[in-house]
């Protein structure tokens, strides 16, 4: 998933022209009458809550709440069969999934197999424009369902998917692949209820914006996006699964960080998942026991539009941007310390992962300078970033960065939400470089790669570079078709090598988790995949 939702710094230096401050203050206890829900900080969703069109990770965060996924991963991440009861396969092609019983719709309709079959089917039709539509491809039939440009789509149904009795479904893949279970616990391959479709066969939009799930919560009314700022929900008291402790949550949708941050001290609320900058260093030891500082499986770049803007087309002059950024100094000062450089495009908490493998992501300012105007690099260049997360003080730092080491003009763009820039990127509206982040969808080196940079990403994933290397998705397709992730390593470490050569995004830090929370609960759990884990949250009083 692609969002971040950052931190402000509270230290200032000449290099990176900042003078931040820490807040201080200390978090109050609840003044709202009655007894509030949970209430957990989000910025607002890109679009309607359909699981196939949900690739960030804000709309994720509510539908984790709506839905229970096929399988979860563990701490040391391992894939755990969640409402599957069972996932089968002798030849990592034909893969057999058996439910476990007891699962209902928040409509008291059964679970059963024949709605993963119709969710999967819709979210891979391209004439349905789902975002998660590449994460399909894979199943048998896909093509059909997505034939090339100018051709009409004339199926309805991939041949690869199909219901073998009520608590079973069969997937079969057009080649082996050894980690598709890992994959089932993307919110892209959640089902969807015989409701949810409208009589011509689509997702209704009524239905997206209240969705009817088989998870521990319900909504309470449908969502109106762009006026209301907040969702409800209601504990599903039917949900057979680890049931939450409390009875109401509510997500509250900010465009400023530092307001969701003032209101977590204020107790106006009770979850904040990705602090605003300025608020580290001092946060420890204002919330104690209430802070978290944990390891995070995300990367943060700087993206090309390189499919439509040939102002970035020379991999030379990337390659200069990338060395004139100081990662060090941004990671210490501007975060605190709490993000790591990154020098490859694997974070370590993946196998994977091989340190200093980027050459060019060390910084280097008079190399950088010198390779940038040989290859008459851009006199002018623009930056843009989502003011909703708190993201301008690093993007200001590496816009200062860019004006001391390559003597460039640097116009820095804030967009007011994620979803204008993202929207932005996909429409070809903004062709200046842009601010990126990637959260794991599932605990595999995969995800790094294909939904982020291969081909078919472009249109039907998250490749808003638009880049497109012929080799790049031939050993990525090696990688695949290997027996276990293992074998299929080497791989994937050979499209990270590309990637490292093409530099279509420049990997600029790894992420950390830093997260508080209020004195109305305890026992706050933010997973590997950086959702919350509301079984785990108990209330106090």
């Amino acid at each position: 998933m692609r969002v971040t939702k950052g931190a402000q710094v509270i230290a200032g230096i000449a290099l990176l022209a900042l003078g931040l401050a820490a807040c201080g203050g200390q978090a109050a206890t609840d003044k709202a009458a009655g007894d509030p829900p949970i209430r957990m900080r989000v910025a607002e969703p890109q679009k309607l809550f359909y699981p196939g069109d949900t690739i960030e990770t804000e709309g994720a965060e509510v539908l984790n709440a709506v839905f229970a996924p096929l399988v979860k991963y563990s701490d040391d991440k391992q894939v755990v069969d969640n409402v599957a009861e069972s996932i089968k396969t002798t030849d990592s092609r034909v893969w057999t999934i058996k439910l476990k019983s007891g699962y209902t719709w928040h409509n008291k309709s059964k679970l059963v197999a024949q709605n993963y079959v119709d969710a999967w089917n819709f979210a891979a039709n391209r004439d349905n424009a789902q975002g998660a539509n590449s994460f399909f491809s894979r199943i048998e039939g896909w093509e059909d369902l997505n034939p090339p440009e100018g051709q009409p789509v004339k199926v309805t149904k991939m041949k690869g998917l199909k219901a073998l009795n009520e608590s079973t479904f069969q997937v079969t893949l057009s080649k082996p692949f050894s980690q598709f279970k890992t994959m089932l616990g993307y919110v892209a391959f959640y089902p969807l209820p015989e409701v949810a479709f409208g009589p011509d066969g689509k997702v209704t939009e009524a239905y997206a914006k209240q969705p009817i799930g088989q998870g521990p919560f319900k909504m309470d009314r449908p969502y109106n996006k762009g006026t209301d700022q907040t969702i409800d929900l209601t504990r599903y008291d039917d949900f057979p699964g680890p049931k939450p402790k409390f009875d109401k949550l509510q997500f509250k949708i900010y465009a400023d960080s530092e307001t969701a941050f003032n209101d977590l001290r204020a107790g106006e609320l009770d979850i904040h998942d990705a602090l605003p900058p300025a608020t580290i260093a001092s946060a420890k030891a204002e919330f104690g026991e209430r802070y978290i500082d944990q390891a995070d499986a995300g990367v943060g770049y700087i993206g090309f539009p390189l499919q439509y803007n040939d102002t970035y087309s020379n991999v030379k002059v990337r390659e200069a941007i990338s060395m004139a950024i100081d990662r060090k100094t941004i990671t210490e000062t501007v975060f605190a310390g709490t993000r790591a450089p990154a020098d490859d495009f694997i974070n370590p908490l993946l196998d994977g992962y091989r340190p200093n493998i980027c050459t060019v992501c060390t910084y280097d300012p008079a190399g950088a300078k010198k390779q940038y105007e040989e290859n008459n690099g851009p006199k002018k260049v623009e930056l843009g970033y989502n003011s909703d997360g708190a993201h301008k003080e690093w993007i200001e730092a590496i816009a200062n960065n860019l004006r001391a080491n390559l003597g460039v003009e640097v116009t820095v763009k804030p967009f007011e939400k994620f979803a204008i820039l993202l929207d932005g990127l996909v429409k070809k509206e903004y062709g200046g470089m842009f601010r990126m982040g990637w959260f794991i969808d599932y605990p595999s080196v995969e995800n790094y790669l294909t939904p982020v940079f291969s081909t078919v990403a472009i249109k039907t994933g998250s490749n808003y570079a638009g880049w497109s290397n012929k080799d790049f998705d031939a050993v990525l397709a090696q990688g695949d078709a290997a027996p276990t992730l293992q074998d299929g390593l080497k791989y994937y470490q050979q499209a990270d090598d590309i990637l490292i050569k093409e530099l279509p995004y420049i990997p600029v830090f790894y992420y950390r988790t830093n997260a508080a929370y209020s004195q109305r609960i305890r026992g706050l759990k933010i997973n590997l995949i950086n959702l919350v884990e509301w079984d785990k949250i108990e209330k106090i009083g």
